[in-house]
């Protein structure tokens, strides 16, 4: 279903597409464009809170190395956050932070909404 835009469209004088370019991280795409580390998200989220990386790895069929390595991407990128404990790291998602930069992205799609606020997918519904 098509969603119009929700505010006047600003004109395309360069303006929202700076502000919208300031928000894609290229970092937080490259950590959430991987369904690995899209299943650690997902076990991360239904864990309840913190979770050693050896927890975490019950999601993936992937060497337990394989999985520290998505979390340093994760956490490189702001999506998780990692606390140091003896001889563990606890991980946990960055709710806020992560909810706080997606909204900041699509609020400035919407900005730089093109006019009439059509869908612009090929075969999309208007």
């Amino acid at each position: 279903m098509a969603q119009s835009c929700k505010q006047t469209p600003r004109p395309r004088d360069g303006t929202c597409i700076r502000e919208l370019a300031a928000f894609l991280s290229p970092r937080l795409f490259r950590a959430l464009s991987d369904p690995t580390r899209l299943a650690i998200l997902v076990r991360l989220a239904g864990g309840g809170g913190e979770m050693t990386v050896s927890e975490v790895a019950r999601c993936c069929p992937v060497d337990l190395s394989v999985v520290s390595r998505h979390l340093a991407v994760l956490r490189e990128a702001g999506v998780v956050s990692a606390a140091r404990r003896g001889k563990e790291v606890f991980y946990s998602i960055r709710f806020g932070e992560l909810a706080g930069s997606l909204r900041a992205i699509a609020d400035a799609l919407e900005a730089c909404c093109p006019p009439g606020g059509g869908d612009d997918t090929p075969g999309g519904d208007s």
